[in-house]
């Protein structure tokens, strides 16, 4: 599907669903609300798939973009530029923390190639859509351009209905990208209004005097481009990057086919913000998966209004905190399946 056809087949969530998810959490054999936020996700995944009990979410399936970022140049990194294509190869050798956690968790993991600069083996799994062979540097010029930025998130909606076509019932956000946090800032700010300072992290793990610098980075970007957010297409290409790009598509087309995504950390949030940006509606498709210790996550969800499900400190990325809500997000649904409800169970209620 295109990106406009994407954007038209979001649909609201159905309240009929929800109201049905809620009279069923008040007769199951537990206190009213006993089981917190749990309660309110099944509810908005019942009313995300418009049914109650909605389907569980298996199989789970875990897309990682990678892409590499020209503000790299800039200096807001200590990591080579290299290493994402490395990481991008410990990713299809199973080696990597994400790999890890979705063999502990049942989820498949699939890499795209969205923009890594340096040319990836022949003969591997890896979903070839090289938009670009990195972004430029946004504090330059604009880091794509708005086709290529199109291309993008294009990708990320083909990704997503190849993985549901194949019968994938979750999905799940991943990334990897060398100073992709930087790119994300900018987009946080962009899409919140907050400052470069609110929005700007460690990322990887910088000291004082580059963290600082790295705000400057940021700012610079957002005031030389004064990107719009009414114009999604028009931010990501001018302080996005690819992967940022094709994770606001992966989560549209979640949101089109009423499929529950899971939203990882900094990066995958700034690619909700532009999902959100281009159809309001695709919000009742997320589940933020964890409160990355990234301070722009953080705004990031709170402008969503999505409240995360586990707060770890974690700030990895390549989706590894989206893995370890998967089994919360399942838990949510089966007890709406499995538990038995005062009357089948012959229990008195208070």
């Amino acid at each position: 599907m295109t990106l406009e056809s994407t954007v038209a087949a979001v649909r609201p969530a159905d309240q009929p669903a929800m109201a049905a998810a809620r009279e069923l959490q008040a007769r199951l054999t537990k206190p009213a609300g006993s089981l917190g936020a749990l309660e309110e996700l099944s509810v908005r995944l019942a009313g995300l798939a418009g049914t109650c009990p909605p389907p569980l979410p298996s199989p789970a399936a875990v897309a990682v973009f990678a892409g590499d970022h020209g503000v790299h140049a800039q200096g807001v990194s200590p990591w080579p530029q290299e290493v994402t294509a490395q990481m991008a190869l410990n990713f299809l050798a199973g080696g990597a923390v994400v790999n890890a956690f979705a063999r502990q968790a049942g989820a498949s993991v699939t890499v795209v190639d969205v923009g890594v600069a340096t040319p990836l083996p022949e003969g591997t799994d890896l979903i070839e859509a090289n938009v670009r062979r990195g972004t430029l540097d946004m504090t330059v010029e604009p880091a794509l351009t708005r086709d290529e930025a199109r291309q993008a998130v294009e990708t990320g909606i083909r990704v997503a209905e190849e993985m549901l076509e194949a019968g994938a019932k979750c999905l799940l956000t991943g990334d990897m990208g060398i100073a992709n946090t930087t790119p994300a800032a900018a987009l946080i700010a962009a899409f919140t209004g907050c400052t470069a300072e609110q929005a700007t992290g460690r990322g990887t793990g910088i000291d004082d005097a580059t963290h600082a610098h790295k705000i400057t980075v940021v700012a610079a970007a957002l005031e030389r481009h004064a990107p719009d957010p009414a114009d999604p297409l028009g931010v990501l290409a001018t302080v996005g990057g690819l992967e940022h790009a094709a994770i606001a598509g992966f989560i549209l087309a979640a949101a089109a086919h009423r499929v529950p995504v899971i939203v990882d950390g900094v990066i995958a949030a700034s690619g909700a913000l532009a999902a959100a940006a281009f159809a309001p509606d695709a919000i009742a498709a997320m589940v933020a998966g964890h409160l990355s210790a990234e301070p722009g996550a953080a705004v990031a969800l709170a402008h969503l209004d999505l409240e995360p499900l586990l707060d770890l400190g974690m700030r990895l990325g390549e989706g590894s905190g989206a893995v370890l809500a998967l089994p919360v997000v399942a838990a949510a649904v089966r007890v709406l399946h499995e538990v038995a409800t005062f009357d089948s169970a012959g229990v008195s209620e208070k």
